[in-house]
């Protein structure tokens, strides 16, 4: 069985922990970073989760951290579920080539922590998603199969990509429009996988509601790209160092919804960004899913045996305080 880790902050300390019903069992070394847990803390992990010794503190008693640190690489796939594809205006078949996309790692922020709206951010969406920690470093090009993929993967955790699709999409600017500090709620554990767990990956349910209503449902198996598939495919291309962060992509479900016409108009980088922006807009009014603060979303990622569970995470929308454009 595998193990619920928690980095959280407990008066001003950040510590790391195992999870065991509704306690966390504290590890006694302070490890700097998820690197550092995977390099020297899973066997301290595995022996206080089964002997239950050591200092002893209530969920409810701390702050939670989101898992993932920094410095990280974060490598995230687009449109890699048919039902995200149909609603983004795209052929909903499996393309020819993974989509893929980075997000700045200073968007990271905790299972709880407040997701700040930009000011100027009209369209504000939710993407619940299963990220993949890289377990080994990575230095040239791999051959990944589901035989061995459990030497590549060494956990997993919920990863919520926030968009501002304003700017994604009307500027055609991925980084930007999903980077914003707080547009990744990460956690609140990191499910650190046993082996024999690994196949798992494929029979996962996803799950995102919005003030209780549910609005995103899927299971991995319908992945377009798989993680082996794609480990092995981003190998090709640069270094990975353990704790980095792979994001598999959203299922249907989002607040954006556009018509493969409306799609063509506002990704046309010929056209003027004016009109673009306005189209993206007119297009995106009538629909009401898109957050507004005050909005709660909460995310569940868990086998349907219930063997694995990756937490729950509750995040509430808030305007920034600052006018940044």
């Amino acid at each position: 069985m595998g193990l619920q880790i928690i980095r959280f902050e407990k008066d001003n300390v950040e510590q790391w922990g195992v999870v065991k019903g509704e306690d966390i069992f504290v590890l006694n070394e302070k490890y700097t970073s998820l690197a550092q847990f995977l390099e020297e803390g899973k066997e301290e992990a595995r022996n206080v989760y089964q002997q239950e010794n050591g200092e002893k503190v209530s969920l409810n008693e701390v702050t939670f951290l989101s898992p993932v640190t920094t410095p990280t690489k974060i490598v995230c796939q687009g449109a890699n579920y048919s039902s995200h594809r149909a609603e983004s205006g795209m052929d909903a078949k499996k393309p020819p080539f993974n989509l893929l996309f980075s997000k700045a790692d200073s968007s990271l922020c905790g299972a709880y922590s407040e997701i700040i709206r930009p000011a100027h951010v009209q369209l504000l969406d939710y993407e619940i998603e299963v990220g993949l920690i890289i377990g080994t470093e990575i230095t040239g090009p791999v051959e990944v199969t589901e035989e061995n993929l459990h030497q590549f993967v060494a956990g997993l955790v919920i990863f919520n990509d926030v968009s501002a699709r304003d700017i994604q999409i009307s500027q055609g600017q991925w980084l930007r429009g999903k980077s914003y500090r707080t547009f990744g709620p990460t956690g609140p554990y990191f499910y650190l996988l046993d082996q024999e767990e690994v196949a798992s990956i494929h029979d996962l349910e996803v799950k995102l509601w919005v003030n209780d209503e549910l609005r995103q449902s899927a299971n991995t198996d319908q992945l377009l790209f798989k993680p082996a598939e794609t480990i092995e495919e981003l190998s090709e291309i640069m270094d990975f160092s353990k704790g980095d962060l792979i994001v598999t992509g959203t299922t249907g479900g989002v607040a954006m919804n556009l018509s493969p016409d409306v799609l063509s108009k506002v990704t046309d980088l010929t056209t003027p960004y004016e009109e673009r922006y306005n189209t993206m807009l007119e297009s995106q009014s009538k629909l009401s899913n898109y957050l507004k603060d005050g909005d709660v979303i909460r995310c569940s990622i868990k086998s349907a045996d219930g063997t694995i569970d990756l937490g729950e995470q509750v995040n509430k929308v808030v305007p920034s305080k600052v006018t940044v454009s």
